[in-house]
């Protein structure tokens, strides 16, 4: 498991091996919708650095069938490690709907955008803010900078390949449990609601680790595959 992720290459990560961090969540998604598998989420999450250059890097590659069509996203994404703030942040689609995004944070607070795609290349800005998350469509692990939002709190939450900006409203935060691959989990459950009334909930461990996502809108849920305890 996980040797796509391990293929990656990490323009802005740690380049020095004894830099490389401590793996605070390595994983994998079933991703569904509609009830039916679509594909998978290989994902690794790091904390690197010290001080201030105390940094988080999220790399992940998923895998889905869309209307019949392969399409492959690998990503990476450095953030904040006590917000959760984005800092940079790429992505590249293969297959259907390929394109490739780079993000990057700014001393001007602006996050800057290339996008480049089968219509061209385009330049986009976005407003930054201390909030700033990116939640890329369709991938899982990327919730986990969701992780330290308290009731009530809110995030600006940043789409890049669809330009979709909102804000999400975290709500409760519920006890429960969760069976995954035949092992029940005592998890955390909370719903975050965007500015168009769109909900999604997720389901955390006591470690901060996303175990399940669904966006009941588009009947999306992804769910861990590998044993977490």
């Amino acid at each position: 498991m996980l040797t796509a992720v391990g293929a990656l290459l990490y323009p802005f990560a740690p380049q020095d091996a004894s830099a490389q961090g401590v793996v605070v969540d390595q994983g994998e998604f079933s991703v569904s919708v509609d009830g039916r598998q679509i594909g998978t989420e290989e994902f690794v999450v790091r904390r690197a650095g010290l001080g201030s250059g105390d940094k988080v890097f999220a790399n992940g590659v998923v895998a889905l069938e869309i209307g019949g069509a392969e399409q492959e996203l690998r990503l990476i994404m450095r953030a904040a490690p006590g917000t959760g703030k984005t800092e940079q942040y790429e992505v590249e689609v293969r297959g259907t709907g390929a394109a490739q995004v780079r993000v990057s944070l700014t001393p001007q607070r602006r996050y800057v955008a290339t996008i480049r795609s089968e219509d061209g290349a385009e330049d986009r800005e976005f407003q930054a803010r201390p909030t700033t998350r990116v939640l890329e469509r369709d991938v899982a692990h990327h919730y986990y900078f969701l992780r330290n939002l308290r009731p009530d709190d809110e995030a600006h939450i940043l789409e890049p390949r669809s330009r979709a900006q909102a804000t999400a409203t975290s709500g409760p935060h519920e006890s429960t449990e969760i069976e995954l691959s035949g092992t029940v989990v005592p998890a955390r459950r909370v719903t975050f609601t965007l500015g168009d009334g769109e909900e999604r909930t997720v389901w955390f461990d006591r470690q901060g680790r996303v175990l399940r996502v669904e966006v009941p809108a588009r009947r999306y849920v992804a769910q861990r595959t590998d044993l977490v305890g």
